[in-house]
């Protein structure tokens, strides 16, 4: 579904890169600027206002990383990094620094003008349903159900659920899980996140030695585990 008045920035030194997303989006009704730098973004987003940035990492002078970074400092415009397939460790580390979601080159502009929509929904307010298998939450009710049984859950662990299912199937360390889970890492340390993770679980029934719902990636941090297909 079409945002009305969408209006994003494409970050991203390589112009055929820009012109072919600027053409898309506005095929589909999203109106689009570009920028080819990080200086070029940094002004672009201080002079305008903008419903999402589609931000490259890897650009010459200021990388798509610094980038986040100084945007986050006062505005929370929804940042979605674009990356090569092999770099994840940039994907954690921007959604660190507060990129809302992030894309893998070479992507699909279906795929693409997706999570654009979802971005701005959240950002907007709008209603968000998340799911894996028979595991879903609703954002807006704050509710989790597994197989529609309701689960009973305390804020923090559900927005590590929602964090980890927004997110699969990338690994969240847990600085990372703790930023996408809206928390601070002055009251809620990493070891505090296991303890959350342990009890979330235990809520899903989930066994850590061989896991259906969240693995641990020792070294890493947590992912969410994806289901195309409901056992019977």
């Amino acid at each position: 579904m079409t945002q009305p008045g969408a209006r994003v920035l494409i970050v991203d030194d390589d112009d055929g890169v820009r012109a072919r997303l600027r053409s898309f989006l506005d095929l589909h009704g999203v109106a689009a600027d570009g920028a080819a730098d990080g200086e070029s973004a940094l002004r672009a987003l201080r002079e305008h206002r903008y419903d999402a940035v589609l931000l490259d990492v890897v650009m010459p002078g200021i990388d798509g990383l610094e980038v986040a970074r100084r945007v986050r400092l006062d505005s929370d415009v929804p940042i979605l990094m674009l990356t090569g397939r092999s770099a994840e460790a940039d994907c954690v580390r921007g959604l660190e620094l507060g990129a809302d979601d992030y894309i893998a080159k070479p992507f699909r502009p279906r795929e693409l003008l997706a999570r654009v929509h979802a971005a701005i929904r959240r950002h907007r307010g709008a209603s968000e349903r998340l799911a894996s298998g028979g595991l879903e939450a609703d954002v807006e009710t704050r509710t989790a159900r597994l197989f529609d049984v309701p689960l009973v859950l305390s804020g923090i662990e559900f927005d590590l659920l929602v964090a980890l299912l927004r997110h699969r199937p990338l690994v969240l360390s847990r600085e990372a899980l703790l930023q996408r889970a809206g928390r601070n890492a002055a009251t809620v340390t990493g070891r505090n996140v296991d303890v959350h993770i342990s009890r979330l679980r235990k809520a899903l029934g989930d066994d850590p030695r061989s896991p259906r719902w969240i693995k641990t990636v020792h070294g890493e941090g947590y992912v969410m585990l994806s289901h195309d297909v409901v056992p019977d």
